[in-house]
């Protein structure tokens, strides 16, 4: 059996690096269908391990075909076995050339867009999930995501037609296109070998015309607004600016999220050290990597049945820090919440830095997970400066 191509017949290295992508392609495509019809709502650990599992056969196919096109490159190309027919040859060179565009290209955005994004499914290897130099980006996040889906487009429609071409061969045909593509010594065709074409260019200005394609569906960038973050009236101290958010373990993984949109009625004496604090938050307005529209849905923070979560305790100090006892509700159960923290007055502003510990179990999210698919501790933090009320 030989290795390497001649100008009648592909070498076993070649027809190997073929076939192995045709597997880990057909099985991506069929995950990523299966994962697509899960819901994220009731089967949140099912569909991360369907796309855990598409995300790495990806990555997978990323290098091979990165080895494929460098191998492709040194060798010659099995000549055309119907050279008079142009119009097929250059199709079938098209298709071959944006499919090896799209090999590259679709594992690699998508790749892009995980490691730019936080929580769901990771890769199962032992190395970093993140990439050199990528940091978290939901801007990055969201052109890859958008890339990825284009060219997945483009890789579909290359490889039904190369599929159907290599049909038309074997059943209409009954050449020998096919056989010389399968393990043994099939040779055919007469030439030297089949050059570059001008397939290559077209297929190049296909790829640009996607990228426009990118470019129009993403539009101008939007500038990421800022948490909005107000005084609800009433109390002696008006928050200028703050954050309130929390870290949850998702298979393993850690992911940060935040609530933009909140607001706060607290009032604070300073000879006692006592108050009351009333919190309401906007449950909508959930910030948390790639899983925010999963975590929205009935199952996690049920955001359209409970739009709004209120924490409502009372300050007492706490030896030289302080700390405030009340009731959060959320996702339409109630619990208690003892919140310590440091409080900083400089005249009239106040710094104050708190976290808490809470159980996702006690306001029924994530019911019926269990531990290792998502955490059940969740660290919440809480800072924000404030001023004194005219």
């Amino acid at each position: 059996m030989q290795l390497t191509n001649t100008a009648t017949r592909y070498g076993s290295i070649h027809k190997a690096f073929h076939w192995s992508i045709a597997v880990l392609l057909i099985a991506n495509i069929v995950l990523s269908q299966i994962g697509e019809r899960i819901s994220a709502e009731t089967n949140l650990a099912l569909k991360a391990d369907i796309y855990s599992a598409h995300k790495t056969i990806g990555v997978a196919i990323f290098f091979v075909a990165l080895a494929r096109i460098l191998w492709a490159i040194s060798q010659p190309k099995p000549v055309p076995l119907h050279p008079e027919r142009r119009l097929e040859t250059f199709a079938a060179d098209l298709a071959h050339w944006i499919l090896y565009g799209a090999l590259v290209i679709v594992p690699l955005t998508g790749w892009i867009y995980h490691a730019a994004s936080e929580g769901f499914a990771p890769i199962l290897w032992p190395f970093p999930q993140n990439l050199p130099g990528l940091v978290d980006s939901t801007t990055v996040a969201d052109w890859m995501k958008t890339a990825h889906h284009v060219a997945t487009k483009v890789l579909f429609v290359a490889l039904v037609a190369h599929i159907a071409g290599a049909l038309k061969h074997a059943l209409w045909d009954r050449d020998s296109t096919l056989k010389r593509m399968w393990f043994g010594d099939t040779e055919a065709g007469r030439g030297t070998g089949h050059g570059l074409g001008p397939a290559l260019p077209v297929a190049a200005v296909i790829w640009a015309g996607s990228a426009i394609v990118v470019l129009a569906l993403m539009g101008a960038p939007e500038e990421q607004a800022d948490a909005q973050v107000q005084a609800a009236g009433g109390g002696n101290w008006a928050v200028q600016s703050g954050e309130i958010g929390f870290e949850v373990v998702q298979l393993g993984s850690p992911i940060q999220g935040v609530f933009n949109d909140w607001t706060a009625d607290i009032v604070f004496d300073e000879a006692t050290g006592t108050g009351t604090v009333r919190t309401q938050i906007d449950v909508g307005s959930l910030t948390l990597g790639s899983v925010t529209q999963e975590a929205l849905g009935a199952q996690y923070f049920a955001a359209e049945e409970h739009p709004t979560a209120i924490f409502e305790g009372n300050i007492n100090p706490d030896g030289d820090a302080y700390v405030a006892t009340g009731t959060l509700e959320l996702s339409g159960q109630t619990s208690d919440v003892t919140l310590p923290f440091t409080l900083m007055i400089d005249g009239d502003t106040a710094s104050m830095d708190g976290s808490v510990t809470l159980s996702r179990e006690s306001f029924g999210i994530g019911e019926g997970q269990s531990a290792n698919s998502l955490g059940i501790e969740v660290p919440v933090r809480i800072e924000l400066t404030a001023t004194r009320a005219e």
